[in-house]
């Protein structure tokens, strides 16, 4: 007997049984359809074809030996690239701001280099964002990476 009284019969168990996995089917798939809607993308076209030249192109690049960092104050981003603590300018090949898991909000920052860092007017909501950068070196080296900017709010 349940609690009203009424007797607690096979039918019931096995309609509250069927419930509890609907909710958890029905939360599942809505998670995973938001997960692959807010999905930015590959990386690149064919991962095999990049892992070919990843250890030359790691190594290259190190041998730059670039200290880069990236915040934005005012509503300007302000990218430094320095080499020994000396102010490099590099070929700004690509750069777009936006966050991790979403290309609604994807900036490409219109950078101006004022003989200390590069810097850009951006509007930015609080929170974490990336600066995806691609750079070309004098010596024609690319420069690749993510940089990680945090909007305290």
């Amino acid at each position: 007997m349940t609690t009203t009284g009424k007797p607690l019969t096979g039918r019931k168990v096995a309609l509250m049984f069927v419930s509890g996995f609907a909710v958890i089917i029905a939360v599942n798939l809505t998670l995973a359809f938001k997960a692959v809607a807010t999905f930015p993308g590959l990386e690149v076209k064919n991962s095999y074809v990049a892992s070919q030249s990843y250890d030359a192109d790691r190594a290259a690049q190190e041998n730059l030996a670039w200290d880069v960092a990236a915040r934005v104050e005012d509503g300007i981003l302000r990218l430094t690239i320095l080499h020994h603590g000396d102010p490099v300018q590099p070929v700004i090949r690509s750069a777009t701001l936006g966050r991790a898991t979403n290309v609604a909000q994807d900036q490409t920052p219109e950078f101006t280099f004022d003989g200390q860092a590069f810097t850009a007017p951006v509007t930015l909501g609080k929170g974490n964002w990336n600066l995806r950068l691609v750079a070309e070196a004098e010596d024609g080296t690319t420069f690749k990476q993510r940089i990680i900017v945090r909007i305290a709010g």
